[in-house]
Parts: structure tokens; sequence; C-alpha cells
């Protein structure tokens, strides 16, 4: 297993202490058996996902951008590490949360159809990343389905994390949304995903 995974892995579960009914508190992860052959699966495809919502006006015209790196790559976390994959998209006018969630969700569905078993995604949007780990509760009527269904995506998967990072980290991302929205109004694809 990556040290860097096996670091994580262990010190976000250390954070969980247990809930109330003395069940494990959520983490994120998935426990895995110890002996289960799905360890060694899950440790065979894992990326590290970097996604940005944009709208210029809130709401307004919107888009996201998101990158797909394979974690096992040299420099994997760096903010400027080479994707394998990226999406940059237009949304039409939508308020600058709902890209932000868009942007994990197209990020997650592209994580699923390249095999992902795990996934650690780094955001700058700290709403998202709080809302996913279950501390802060969804309030706006607009982000509960897309909070509900990025949640039931990760549920599928054997590992994941969402960190925040600060917005600089976030560059590739953050272009990839620019890009979508020009692109759009000079009558462009609404859509651009390179894959392997």
């Amino acid at each position: 297993m990556d040290p860097g995974w096996e670091s994580l892995w262990h010190s976000v579960g250390a954070k969980g202490g247990s809930s109330s009914g003395g069940a494990p508190a959520r983490t994120g992860l998935r426990e895995v058996a110890a002996g289960s052959t799905v360890g060694a699966a899950a440790d065979s495809r894992a990326f590290v996902i970097r996604t940005d919502g944009a709208s210029r006006g809130n709401p307004g015209p919107a888009s996201l951008g998101a990158v797909l790196i394979d974690a096992s790559s040299a420099g994997a976390r760096r903010p400027d590490a080479t994707p394998i994959a990226t999406i940059s998209e237009y949304l039409g006018v939508q308020t600058n949360n709902v890209a932000e969630y868009t942007a994990v969700l197209r990020a997650l569905t592209l994580a699923e159809e390249l095999g992902a078993h795990r996934v650690e995604m780094l955001l700058d949007s700290k709403l998202i990343v709080e809302q996913l780990q279950g501390r802060w509760r969804v309030k706006d009527a607009k982000l509960i389905p897309l909070h509900a269904e990025a949640r039931a995506r990760l549920d599928r998967l054997d590992r994941w994390t969402a960190t925040h990072v600060p917005r600089a980290q976030n560059k590739q991302a953050d272009a990839l949304c620019n890009e979508a929205i020009d692109r759009a109004q000079q009558g462009g694809a609404r859509s651009v995903v390179v894959r392997p």
C-alpha cells in the first residue's frame, strides 16, 4: 500500500472516535476486514481529485473544472501534478455552490468509470468538504440532492477522503472552469472531457 494513503487512512480513522450509539463514527472511509481480498483490489486504482466550480455572478453563467491524477504517480498531490483525465463543462446559469457540487459529482462519475476504488479529494470549497464529512448540515434545498448523490457515489468506494485546500492550490481546476465559460460564450462545446 502507498505509504501516503496508509498514514492518511490512520490519521482520518483516528479522528473518528465513536458516536453516541457506541458504533464507530463515520470518517469517510469504509473499513475492509483484515485479510479481506477486497483490500488488494481496492489498492489497484486510486485518484487524487481536484475540482472547482465557478459562477460569474451568483447565480450567473457557471461552469466546473476537474482534474484526476493517478495517486500512485510521483508528486500526485502537488498542485501542478499532471492529470490523466480532465473535465471542463459549462452549466448555464447556476449558483457557485451548485457548480462546486456538480464538479465533485462529474469527477466522481469519471473516476468510477476509470475503475477507481479510492479517491483523495483536494477541494477549495470548505462548505463541500465539511458537508461531505458530515460536520455541517446541508440547508440549501438546491444542494440536498447533489449532496445525497455525492455521498452515494462515495459510499460505493472502498476509501475516500475530502480535504480543504487553499484556492491557490487549485489553479488547474479553476482554469478549466474559466475555459468552459469562455468556450460556451463563443459558441463552443458545453463539455470537454479528456480521458486516458
